[in-house]
């Protein structure tokens, strides 16, 4: 499985949007959570996680879900785990790189 990317440009910030391909189109609810894993915002280029971490390197905003793409950002030290929201037992996780 991979991971599916979308990259935003504005200014000089790039946004990520990333997700375990598997999720595209899913609507995950728990409790006052509610988070629509649009193929709009998430969908995009299907990449491997060495290729994901070298973009993911060079964002400074990030909007993650899935495994797969939150415990990558996680091993690169982007996330810390108690930060991390799980919605339908769904790690979520978002980044923002203060430079």
């Amino acid at each position: 499985m991979k991971i599916s990317m979308k990259i935003y440009k504005k200014g000089e910030d790039i946004l990520i949007g990333a997700c375990d391909e598997e999720l595209l189109g899913k609507r995950l609810r728990e409790g006052k959570l509610r988070l629509h894993v649009k193929k709009t915002f998430y969908g995009g280029r299907l990449v491997d996680e060495k290729t994901f971490e070298k973009y993911l390197k060079e964002a400074t905003i990030a909007n993650l879900v899935g495994e797969r793409t939150v415990n990558c950002a996680k091993r690169l030290g982007y996330v810390n785990p108690e930060c991390i929201l799980y919605i339908q037992g769904i790690p979520h996780a978002q980044v923002v790189k203060m430079i």
